[in-house]
C-alpha cells in the first residue's frame, strides 16, 4: 500500500497566477473584437454600396451613402490589420505561457516521472508543439468571427429577398458536413505526424551525444540511415494532411462559386419580375459569396485541431506528478541520522529496491555498493528525497522527508552527481546555485575542496569566467559540480558516482578536504572502488535491489561475494584491499545477511515520528 502523502503546497518559485492564467485572454478578447467589427463591417459594406448605386441610377443624392461605404471599407482594412497585429502578440504570449507551464511540470516533476521522455521529444513539445498549442486561442477568434460573417450574409440576404436566401442556405449543410469531416480526419493525422517529428528529434540529439563514438566507430552511415528511419514516414502523414486540407478547399471552392452562382441567377430573374433593383442584385451576389464563405474556415479549423493535438502533447509535461511538501522542520541539533524503514520502489510492477530497516548514524560516511543495476542510484534518489518510495518512510534526524518543507528539506540535504547540470553563468554562480546563497569566500572553499580552485584560477576571468567559455574537461566539471555540492552541504550529502571522472590521486585528495573543509554531517557515497569503500565507516551492500549486508568494508572483505563486486578473486586474501575501517553502528533488517560486526539485525520497525 502507497504511503500517505500530505496535501500538495505551492512550489517554491511559483507565483500567484503564473500557473493557469491567462496571459492572453486581453489579447485574445482584442483578435475576437476586431475580427467580429471586420466582419461586421463587411456584412454592412454590400448594403450601403448597392443603396449607393440605386440612388446613382436615379440620379439622387449618394454623396452619404458613397462616404459611409468609403468607410465601411477602409475600416475592415484597419481592423484586419489590428487584427493581424494582436493575433501575433496573443500567439507568442500563449506560447510563452504553455511552454513556462509546461517546463515548470517537468521540473518540478520527480527525475523517474520525467526520464521515459527523452530529450528530443522534450524539445519538440517545448518547440514546435507548444507554438502550435500558442496559436489556438487567437484560432479560436478568428473562427469564431469568421462564422458570423456568413451568418450575418445570410441574415442580410434575408432581408434584402427570402427566395435567395433560402437558394443559399440549401447549400450550407454540405459546407458544414465537409467541415465536420475535415476535423475528424484531421486530429488522427495531426497526432501522428507530431509523433513521429518527436521520435526523429530524439533520434537525432542522441546521435549528436555519441558523435564522438560514432566518429569512431566509422558508423556514420548506419546512425544517419538510423535518425532518417521515420522520415518517409513523416512525409506520408504531412502528405496526407495536405490531402485532406486541399480537399476540403477544393470541395469549398466548387461549392462556393455554385452557390454564388445560383445566387445571382435566382437574383437576375427576380430583377427581371421588378422584385429587386440593381443595387439589391449586387448586395446579393456579395451576400451569398460572404455566406458560402463558411468553407475558408477549413485554414482556421484545421489550426485549432493541429493546437488541440499540440496542447495535448504540453500538457503531458505540465501535469507531471510534483513531489509535495510538508510543514515540518528538522530538530535544531540533529546530527543527520537517516533511517529507512520498510522502503520499496516498484517499476512495472516489479520490486526494484528493498531496504527494511537500516539505520545509518549521524556524522558518519556510508558507502553504498553493488553490482550494476542492484539500485545504487535508486537507493541514493530515495534516501535525498528526488523520489518517494512507493511504500515506507525515510526519516533525517527522525522526521519523515516527506513531511519536511521543502527549504528545509532542500537546505539540509545536498546532492552530487556524475554529470552535473551546471547552467550557463558564470563559475562562481554555477558552484553558489542552491537553495541557500553561500558567501563568495565559502565559494571559494568549496571549490578548494572539490580541487577545482587551481583550474578555476587559470581561467580567463577566474570564477567570473562564463561557463560557456570555460573549455572543461569531464574531471573538472564533475569536480564543479562536487564543489556546488560542498559550498551547499546540509546535514545530509549525497554523492551518486561523484568522482567517477577523477583519477585516484585526485579523489583521495577530494576525500581527505571532504573530512576537512566541508560542513561535517552524514555522507552517502556510492562507490565503484574498493578504496572508496575502505575510507567510508560503513558500508551498504546491495544485490538485486536489496540489502545484502550492513558493515565495515574490512569485515565484509571476508565474504565472497562481497569481494566480486570489485572484481576480487575468490582467493583474494581477508586484508586485501581493507584499510583501516573505522566501523560505526548500524542497524540491517531481515533480508541482510552476512553482515559484519558494525551491523545488528532489526527486530520490530521503529516507530515512525509523523
Amino acid at each position: 500500500m502507497r504511503t500517505s502523502r500530505p496535501a500538495a503546497r505551492r512550489a517554491p518559485g511559483r507565483r500567484k497566477g503564473t500557473d493557469g492564467a491567462a496571459p492572453g485572454r486581453a489579447l485574445e478578447a482584442l483578435v475576437l473584437l476586431c475580427s467580429v467589427a471586420a466582419a461586421v463591417a463587411a456584412v454592412a459594406q454590400p448594403l450601403v454600396l448597392g443603396r449607393a448605386l440605386d440612388l446613382l441610377l436615379r440620379d439622387g443624392d449618394a454623396g452619404r451613402w458613397l462616404l459611409l461605404s468609403a468607410g465601411l471599407l477602409l475600416g475592415e482594412l484597419l481592423l484586419d490589420s489590428a487584427t493581424s497585429l494582436f493575433t501575433g502578440r496573443c500567439n507568442a504570449a500563449w506560447t510563452a505561457s504553455v511552454r513556462t507551464r509546461a517546463l515548470r511540470g517537468l521540473l518540478r516533476a520527480a527525475p523517474d516521472r520525467a526520464r521515459p521522455h527523452p530529450p528530443g521529444d522534450v524539445g519538440t513539445r517545448l518547440t514546435l508543439n507548444a507554438a502550435d498549442a500558442g496559436g489556438a486561442p487567437a484560432a479560436r477568434a478568428a473562427l469564431a468571427a469568421s462564422l458570423i460573417t456568413p451568418l450575418g450574409a445570410l441574415v442580410a440576404l434575408a432581408l434584402v429577398d427570402v427566395w435567395v436566401a433560402l437558394c443559399v442556405l440549401t447549400g450550407l449543410p454540405a459546407l458544414a458536413l465537409l467541415l465536420r469531416s475535415f476535423a475528424r480526419d484531421t486530429g488522427a493525422t495531426v497526432a501522428a505526424y507530431q509523433r513521429t517529428q518527436s521520435l526523429i528529434a530524439s533520434r537525432l540529439l542522441e546521435a549528436l551525444e555519441g558523435a564522438d563514438t560514432i566518429g569512431a566507430a566509422g558508423t556514420g552511415a548506419r546512425e544517419r540511415a538510423r535518425v532518417l528511419a521515420p522520415l518517409p514516414e513523416l512525409a506520408a502523414q504531412g502528405r496526407h494532411m495536405w490531402a485532406l486540407h486541399g480537399r476540403a478547399l477544393g470541395r469549398s471552392g466548387v461549392l462556393v462559386p455554385l452557390l454564388t452562382l445560383v445566387a445571382t441567377a435566382v437574383g437576375g430573374l427576380r430583377l427581371a419580375a421588378g422584385e429587386l433593383s440593381v443595387g439589391d442584385l449586387l448586395a446579393v451576389g456579395r451576400y451569398a459569396q460572404l455566406t458560402a464563405g463558411v468553407g475558408a474556415a477549413a485554414s482556421l479549423l484545421g489550426a485549432i485541431v493541429r493546437a488541440r493535438e499540440a496542447r495535448r502533447r504540453t500538457q503531458e509535461l505540465e501535469g507531471m506528478p510534483a513531489l509535495a511538501y510538508g510543514t515540518r522542520l528538522l530538530p535544531s541539533d540533529g546530527p543527520g541520522e537517516l533511517r529507512l524503514l520498510g522502503v520499496r520502489v516498484r517499476r512495472g510492477g516489479r520490486e526494484v529496491l528493498r531496504v527494511d530497516h537500516v539505520r545509518l548514524p549521524g556524522g558518519s560516511t556510508v558507502a553504498v555498493v553493488g553490482r550494476g543495476g542492484a539500485g545504487k542510484s535508486l537507493l541514493a534518489a530515495v534516501a535525498g528525497r528526488l523520489i518517494d518510495p512507493d511504500e515506507g518512510h525515510v526519516l533525517l534526524d527522525g522526521v519523515r522527508l516527506d513531511l519536511l518543507t521543502h527549504e528545509a528539506l532542500r537546505t539540509e540535504v545536498a546532492h552530487a552527481f556524475e554529470r552535473p547540470a551546471l547552467g550557463e553563468g558564470t563559475v562562481a554562480e554555477a558552484i553558489a546555485a542552491g537553495a541557500r546563497r553561500p558567501s563568495r569566500e565559502r565559494v571559494r572553499q568549496a571549490a578548494r575542496a572539490a580541487g577545482a580552485d587551481g583550474f578555476v584560477r587559470r581561467l580567463p576571468h577566474g570564477y567570473d569566467t562564463p561557463l560557456p567559455q570555460a573549455p572543461l574537461s569531464g574531471g573538472e566539471h564533475q569536480r564543479l559540480g562536487l564543489a556546488r555540492a560542498f559550498a551547499h552541504a546540509g546535514r545530509l550529502l549525497v554523492m551518486d558516482d561523484a568522482t567517477s571522472s577523477l583519477d585516484t590521486a585526485t579523489e583521495h585528495e577530494v576525500n581527505q578536504a571532504l573530512c576537512r573543509s566541508v560542513r561535517p554531517g552524514t555522507r552517502l557515497v556510492v562507490a565503484h572502488r574498493p578504496s572508496v569503500a575502505d575510507r567510508a565507516d560503513l558500508v551498504l551492500w546491495l544485490e538485486e535491489g536489496a540489502v545484502r549486508a550492513v558493515g565495515t568494508h574490512r569485515d565484509l572483505w571476508h565474504t565472497a561475494g562481497y569481494r566480486a563486486v570489485f572484481g576480487a578473486g575468490a582467493g583474494a586474501g581477508a586484508g586485501a584491499g581493507a584499510g583501516a575501517g573505522t566501523g560505526a553502528g548500524a542497524l540491517a533488517g531481515d533480508d541482510v545477511g552476512g553482515s559484519g560486526s558494525g551491523a545488528v539485525r532489526g527486530s520490530e520497525p521503529e516507530e515512525v515520528r509523523p
